[in-house]
Formats: C-alpha cells, structure tokens, sequence
C-alpha cells in the first residue's frame, strides 16, 4: 500500500538543492516539479558603497537591520572603503533592531547589542517588540536583502519615521515562462502542493501574479485544491502577507523537515 504522497505533484520553486528536495519527495512517493521563482541575487556594490558614504555622515536614531549576509555585507563594504570606524561609530551612536539570530550573531561580533529583537526570525516578531516605540520624526536606516520588507516599511512610515533603505543584495526575477507554467497549473489544478524555501519566492512570485491579474484565481487555488508549503516561519509570514491563508510549516526550518511536516498533513486529511 502506497503511503505519504502517493499521486500527488510536489512543487518546488526552489533553485538550490532541488535534487536533494526531489529525492524526499520520491522517497514518499510523490512526484517533484521544480518550478524555479528564485532570480539571481546579486551584490549591489556601487550603489551600496554610496549608501555608505551616505550613511556615515548621518546621523540615526535607530539602525535596523534583517539579515546577518546583509549587514556583514555592509561591514565588509565599509571597510573595502576604508570607512568601517566611521560606520561603526554611527551604528554605536543609534538605537538598533535586529531580526533573526544571524542578524544577532553578526551585530555581536561587531560588539552592538540590539536594543530590540524579535523572538521568532520573522518581521511580525520584530514589529510585536517595536510596540511602544515612538518613531515620530525619527531618522531610521532600514537594512533589507534581496527583497523589501513592506511590513515593516509601512509599518515605520505609517509611525511617522524617515526611512532610508538600504539593500545590499538585489534580486533578478526568474524566468516568467516558468512562473506563468506555475500559474495555469495552479489554476488548472494540476498540482497539488507548492513548496516555498525562501521569502523572495513567494514576493517574486506574487508580484508575477499581481501583474498579470491571476491574484483572485491563484488563492482561490491555494484555498481549495493546492497546499501552500513553506520552510519555516519568515517564509509563511510572507504567504500569509499575501493572502494565502492554508500554510503548512515545520516548526524546525529545515527542506527535510519541510517535506515530513507536508507528508503527515496529507496522511492526516486523508
């Protein structure tokens, strides 16, 4: 007797590991698809470094950064122009927010301890520990990678912030006849399940699907007939940010586990 996902078509929009991912789903005898909506994301030097040529002659009432590639990218690139004291000066003088334990572990190294952190790696957590904050008519530089994170710059601007955004890695969008592929069989209901590895895919996705006017038609599929998958946490926040409202998480942020966590949810609503 064939268990796990026996019959059903395992999305993956995944661009790294997607051979290890398809081998977990065959091993449940389900059948991978790699629909890749993962661009290429690419460091943003020149711009960045004017950013920090910026950045150190400002001053901020808070820093926050995202990710822990971000801001060591930001480091290393403040160094490269021979301003790492000056940045780091500025960082010091500010009141700073950190997301995630990487970003964490990376602002510790630089011997800054966030005066706010989430609990949970997502930008919802971070937002709960912001609650109290007043950021009126504060200067606020925002670190983002490889997407923006409109939660929270609606959320500092709707406050009353001067937000200066900066991206140190930038996304290309991947192949829209891959993204289109994905859409009609969503549509079509000719997949069943859709596992999302990283935030940026769900963001790049949508915005494909705003574009072209399926927005209606892709929840109502994700509502009904195909399970929304992701990760981990940051990347279901993001499903949930755009509308998809059935996710499918492991509490471990692991493909592994991501893979398990979809089996034992199809076993359960047999």
């Amino acid at each position: 007797m064939k268990t796990g996902l026996s019959g059903k078509k395992i999305v993956l929009a995944a661009s790294r590991k997607t051979d290890e991912m398809s081998k977990l789903v065959e091993k449940q005898n389900g059948t991978p698809l790699v629909r890749s909506l993962q661009g290429t994301v690419f460091k943003a030097d020149e711009q960045v470094k004017a950013d920090i040529k910026k950045i150190v002659n400002e001053q901020f009432d808070w820093m926050i950064f995202t990710t822990g590639i971000g801001t060591n990218a930001l480091v290393d690139l403040a160094e490269e122009l021979d301003l790492l004291q000056p940045f780091l000066q500025v960082i010091q003088k500010a009141k700073v927010g950190s997301r995630g334990y990487k970003t964490f572990a990376a602002l510790k190294k630089l011997d800054v301890a966030p005066d706010v952190k989430d609990d949970d790696g997502t930008i919802k957590g971070l937002l709960a520990a912001f609650e109290g904050v007043d950021f009126a008519g504060k200067k606020v530089l925002v670190q983002l990678h490889g997407e923006n994170a409109p939660a929270l710059i609606q959320y500092l601007e709707q406050n009353g912030a001067d937000v200066m955004q900066v991206l140190p890695y930038q996304h290309v969008d991947p192949d829209f006849d891959v993204v289109e592929k994905l859409c009609q069989e969503l549509i079509h209901s000719e997949v069943d399940a859709v596992c999302f590895t990283a935030a940026i895919q769900v963001r790049s996705f949508f915005n494909y699907v705003k574009k072209k006017g399926y927005v209606e038609q892709v929840l109502e599929a994700f509502k009904e007939d195909v399970l929304a998958v992701a990760v981990g946490k940051v990347t279901a926040e993001a499903l949930t940010e755009e509308g998809v409202e059935r996710i499918v998480a492991p509490e471990l942020e692991r493909m592994g586990a991501m893979i398990v966590e979809m089996t034992r949810y199809y076993e359960l609503n047999k």
